[in-house]
């Protein structure tokens, strides 16, 4: 049981990951979010980016607050993930 549920959490950050990956890239053109695709993706990963954007402003015509946010969300990820398989292990899931 705890395999399955170890690889939905994997699975589930891996796919938040190239949502925002998704969006980033998406950024570049300029009729993405106002597609469908782009405005469902957008509506996922608004909330994350946002926060960075909130605290990080641009610089110029350059904005690195999701490149902050992707080496954040990396951090997160295996911190989740390990303190998951630190939980599992101890309820012998």
């Amino acid at each position: 049981m705890g395999i399955y549920i170890m690889q939905f959490v994997q699975y589930a950050f891996e796919a938040y990951y190239w949502l925002i990956l998704i969006s980033i890239f998406g950024s570049w053109f300029p009729k993405f979010h106002s597609s469908k695709l782009g405005s469902w993706v957008n509506r996922l990963v608004a909330p994350y980016l946002g926060f960075f954007r909130r605290f990080i402003p641009p610089l110029g015509p350059i904005d690195i607050s999701p490149i902050i946010a992707l080496f954040t969300f990396t951090f997160l990820r295996a911190f989740a993930i390990e303190g998951l398989r630190q939980s599992l292990r101890l309820l012998n899931v």
